[in-house]
């Protein structure tokens, strides 16, 4: 119904657990379609929490879709919850799914007993019956559009925009392509117009969900003390000070040896795709536990990616010496991550909403920063202060000359500097140009790229 893969899908039972919503269509009847976990009898732990999640969907929705397994017959659990939707308000359409061979004749008889109508005959993996539920979901098509209001949408695809594709851009193009001002300002502005690509990210059961529904301010996500909940990336669209935010909770990462179950495999292929599409990312880590290997991981494969990335420290207001964590924190930064120096570190409690509202405010730093453009007159004249300082090194007895710099691309900051022996310039000088970016323009937290390319100065 949606198109395109809108949720992680397995023969695993149980692998849908918190709701999600995608944009659907048959035909010409546009629709919001919400995936729901499998509903189970359990009164406590997950399981209750994933029906009340149901639950919540139900009431939400125009109309439900109760889905049964035609090949399997009517069971208990089918009967008893059949019983239950009976009882709700929302309007039911009985879905035999899996009615693709006659081994379902005998179940798609038995689903009259259900008292739920007529069921239609379906099958999901082979598009049976598309035009049945077109039929029977028409009724429901909402005439007049619903006024908007946040925060409302969830859905399992982290949506790409222009800045996802910066990277993909060819390096070696000429830099009169690159220094095209109006295209590029264009550009810039269609990005800041579309609602900011936000993950949450962490190892399991470090509070990311918890974090997410206080940012929300609703338990939209499913929370508990068992690790790795969360299975799909989950997206929000949320509003936070009249800025639009696309805010994504995503499955924990662990260290691939620790990885065994296929589901799970497949959960952290969804957090990385996330990852990849994102515009910033937030880091989450244990108060108590600080910066370990696997966070440092995940950190650099945010910056790899070309991501703007924030720290946010959890479980701060359960920390004695605050000093002592925030400086060993900052000295595995300094050690392990110096290619982001200045990445901003905030503290929170996801659980009491302490020091959450420093986050976004951050978050939005970081996205500026992300997105600067410096004029290339401006470059070329840092340029030659930054060699007149410190000129490069001769290599072989002959002078190397960076003859002109320009910025190739934002998102993150990409700059290109010509000269007629770039591959000979030494990596350290190299880094030098990079710390110096960093420090002139105040890019601190972001990757900055440097291209070195033969040419001369093409205005000149």
């Amino acid at each position: 119904l949606g198109g395109r893969r809108l949720a992680i899908v397995d023969d695993t039972p149980g692998v849908t657990r918190d709701r999600r919503e995608g944009n659907g269509s048959i035909s010409d009847l546009k629709f919001r379609i919400i995936d729901t976990a499998g509903l189970e009898t359990a009164t406590d732990g997950l399981e209750s929490r994933m029906r009340e999640q149901t639950e919540r969907a139900m009431d939400e929705a125009d109309v439900a879709l109760f889905m049964i397994d035609a090949r399997a017959g009517v069971t208990p659990l089918d009967e008893h919850f059949a019983k239950f939707m009976r009882k709700r308000k929302t309007p039911i359409i009985l879905l035999a799914n899996k009615c693709e061979g006659r081994a379902s004749e005998t179940g798609l008889m038995e689903c009259y007993s259900l008292g739920l109508g007529e069921p239609l005959i379906f099958s999901a993996e082979h598009a049976l019956g598309i035009g049945e539920l077109y039929d029977a979901l028409l009724p429901y098509e909402q005439i007049e559009e619903i006024p908007y209001e946040y925060p409302v949408e969830v859905s399992t695809e982290p949506a790409a925009t222009d800045a996802d594709t910066d990277d993909s851009a060819d390096d070696d193009a000429d830099p009169s392509e690159d220094d095209l001002l109006p295209e590029d300002l264009a550009e810039d502005a269609e990005v800041l117009s579309h609602p900011l690509q936000l993950a949450i990210v962490g190892r399991p059961n470090v509070g990311k969900s918890t974090l997410v529904n206080r940012l929300l301010g609703e338990d939209r996500m499913l929370t508990g003390p068992e690790a790795g909940i969360t299975r799909d990336s989950i997206t929000s669209d949320w509003l936070w000070q009249d800025r639009a935010v696309k805010l994504v909770d995503t499955a924990g990462l662990r260290r691939k040896a620790r990885i065994h179950e296929k589901v799970e495999s497949l959960s952290v292929s969804d957090t990385i795709r996330t990852i990849q599409f994102a515009q910033v990312v937030v880091l989450l880590i244990e108060a108590d536990l600080g910066l370990e290997k696997q966070d440092l991981t995940i950190a650099r494969h945010v910056i790899d990616e070309g991501r703007a990335l924030v720290i946010a420290i959890n479980k701060w207001d359960t920390v004695t010496n605050r000093d002592v964590a925030m400086g060993k924190v900052e000295d595995r930064l300094q050690t392990s991550l110096p290619q982001v120096r200045g990445v901003p570190v905030v503290t929170l409690s996801a659980k009491t909403g302490r020091g959450v509202d420093k986050l976004m405010p951050a978050v939005f730093a970081m996205f500026d920063v992300w997105n600067i453009r410096v004029p290339t007159a401006e470059l070329n004249r840092w340029l030659g202060y930054m060699t007149e300082a410190h000129p490069p090194p001769a290599v072989s007895g002959r002078r190397i000359r960076l003859r002109y710099m320009t910025q190739a691309k934002t998102r993150p900051p990409t700059f290109a500097v010509f000269s007629s022996r770039a591959d000979q310039l030494p990596t350290a000088y190299a880094r030098y140009l990079v710390n110096g970016l960093r420090e002139d323009f105040k890019l601190d937290g972001i990757p900055i790229r440097l291209n070195l390319r033969k040419g001369k100065n093409p205005y000149a």
